[in-house]
């Protein structure tokens, strides 16, 4: 390398953590700082972009295909680089934290894949980013095992060849890791941070155990943030002396604005895309967040009324589907979110019965696969693509050339019909206040009421009390949705909850604290673009 040397970075406000050398070495930090010194100042133009962007949306309460970019859609003589053979079959994904005892349950779970998730399933508390990167780095090295010390069950790896293919999630480009500074105290972007200690320590082991250093990319909002991943892509490789195109990224759409942009999106990180896949939470809040000047016709019901089937959902779907089958790349489906009971035979039947539904539709539509939350989830949703795919690893020959999706059906949320409740609110107000209080503790994926919520959950459920009380949403109860209402139903639920944990557990909790947040980024006039950068100052470690 011929670079100058990069600026050391310096680990400020963390407490030592137990075999953090093996992760945080002189030379993997001089790879991050070197990151940083490449992309950081791309990565805030970018984020300055999303402002504009959004600026105009408000303008305008529309969007469209872009003009620019017309000739990428237009040409099909191009494709994505064909899929390396760890993921060529996807057909089911299993997603969650890499904490210990995660990392072996999902690595032995029979999923193909496992979204290894240093993002919304996480909260960026040092200890989480450190040792997350050490539970991978021992899972590849099979030095990893892990007791239970309540139940003192004992988990190990299966074998090598019945183990799932990793594909790690780094954080979003907006968040920055406050622990890790450059000689100037700016911190290094959180993205960077994930991405590089990874890919420094596993590039190489993990082709040497016929696999590579795969990725999923949240949040992006448009092709030029593809391309700065693409260039990063790029760089690493050079840097590592790794060849090119080992790298495969497969790009979350869940921001309403890269739905546009799918086609361009694929063919910037088109030596190293894999797919797309299908949000929905995430998806909703960005459609919340970008038309909250829009409207009554934006206005969104209850979050569990809006179904994948809805007609904006649909549309949405289908285009994914259709634009990676047309460049070669795999289309990824949403969440099963379902906890399996381990009291109530009957809920289970009944939401088994739901997952079932929901990935028959996924797999009869083309999807090549799906995410599941739960290892119970797993033969039910194989059991969905199995029927379809058979012996085939995906469908990728299935172009859905009947799809002809236009843009105003990408935004046609008053299609939908259903209204706001009641019920919608307090259970808006019930998830957020539980998943905060969580997430301030450490915890990214936290089971509540029988799914497994992440922090998008919390986005659209604080992003529609925001929406409903700026529209002046009446109820199915014919009230007004007012911040007086919204300050009524959390003390209610704080008081609830009080009662049905305890005063002790309550006390031990951080309850107050999530109340209190919840209802400043629900009620503050000016929108906050995501909840985890004011909870990120309030979080411990």
């Amino acid at each position: 390398m011929s670079a100058p040397a990069p600026s050391p970075l310096a680990i400020v406000d963390a407490e030592p953590l137990p075999r953090q050398e093996e992760v945080l070495t002189e030379a993997a930090l001089a790879f991050v700082a070197e990151l940083h010194r490449r992309f950081t100042p791309r990565r805030d133009e970018l984020l300055a972009r999303r402002a504009e962007r959004r600026a105009e949306i408000a303008r305008t309460s529309t969007l469209d295909f872009l003009p620019e970019t017309a000739g990428i859609r237009a040409d099909d003589s191009w494709k994505v680089a064909p899929a390396p053979d760890a993921l060529n079959d996807r057909r089911v994904e299993i997603t969650g934290p890499t904490d210990r005892k995660m990392t072996i349950n999902a690595l032995n779970s029979g999923a193909k894949v496992w979204l290894a998730d240093f993002e919304d399933a996480s909260a960026p508390t040092w200890e989480n980013v450190v040792t997350g990167q050490l539970n991978l780095i021992d899972a590849y090295t099979r030095n990893i095992d892990f007791t239970d010390p309540r139940s003192g069950k004992s988990y190990a790896l299966k074998a090598n060849e019945e183990l799932a293919t990793v594909v790690m999630r780094p954080r979003g480009w907006h968040l920055n890791e406050r622990h890790l500074t450059d000689a100037d105290g700016t911190p290094v972007p959180g993205a960077l941070v994930d991405f590089g200690l990874y890919f420094f320590h596993n590039a190489q082991r993990l082709l040497d155990l016929g696999k590579g250093p795969y990725f999923y990319l949240p949040k992006t909002e448009s092709h030029l943030e593809a391309r700065l991943w693409n260039d990063v892509f790029v760089f690493a490789q050079e840097y590592c002396g790794i060849p090119q195109g080992t790298v495969r990224a497969t790009v979350l759409i869940e921001t309403i604005t890269a739905a546009y942009e799918m086609e361009e999106i694929l063919y910037e990180l088109r030596d190293h895309a894999s797919g797309l896949n299908a949000g929905r939470w995430d998806y909703l809040f960005s459609i919340v967040k970008n038309f909250r000047d829009g409207g009554a016709r934006f206005v969104l019901p209850d979050r569990n009324a809006v179904t994948m089937t809805a007609p904006f959902m649909r549309a949405y779907t289908e285009l994914l589907v259709r634009t990676c089958h047309k460049r070669g790349a795999h289309a990824i489906g949403g969440m099963a979110a379902f906890i399996p009971s381990r009291r109530d035979a009957e809920v289970n039947k009944v939401a088994f019965e739901k997952v079932r539904a929901d990935k028959d539709r996924e797999a009869n539509d083309g999807f090549d696969g799906s995410w599941v939350a739960h290892p119970d989830l797993v033969p039910i949703a194989m059991e969905s693509f199995d029927k379809v795919l058979g012996d085939k690893p995906h469908q990728k020959d299935r172009l859905r050339e009947d799809v002809d999706v236009k843009a105003a059906d990408l935004i046609a949320v008053d299609s939908l019909d259903a209204k706001p409740t009641y019920a919608g609110l307090v259970n808006a107000v019930q998830v957020g206040i539980r998943y905060i209080e969580a997430w301030l503790r450490g915890l990214g994926a936290v089971a509540i009421f029988n799914l497994m919520e992440d922090a998008a959950t919390a986005e659209i459920s604080r992003s529609q009390i925001w929406q409903w009380i700026n529209a002046g949403v009446v109820l199915d109860n014919g009230e007004r949705v007012t911040a007086e209402l919204a300050r009524e139903v959390a003390a209610e639920e704080l008081a609830n909850i009080r009662t049905e944990i305890g005063e002790e557990a309550f006390a031990a909790g951080t309850w107050q604290q999530a109340h209190d947040l919840l209802l400043k980024v629900s009620l503050d006039e000016d929108y906050a673009d995501f909840l985890t950068l004011p909870a990120y100052e309030q979080l411990k470690g």
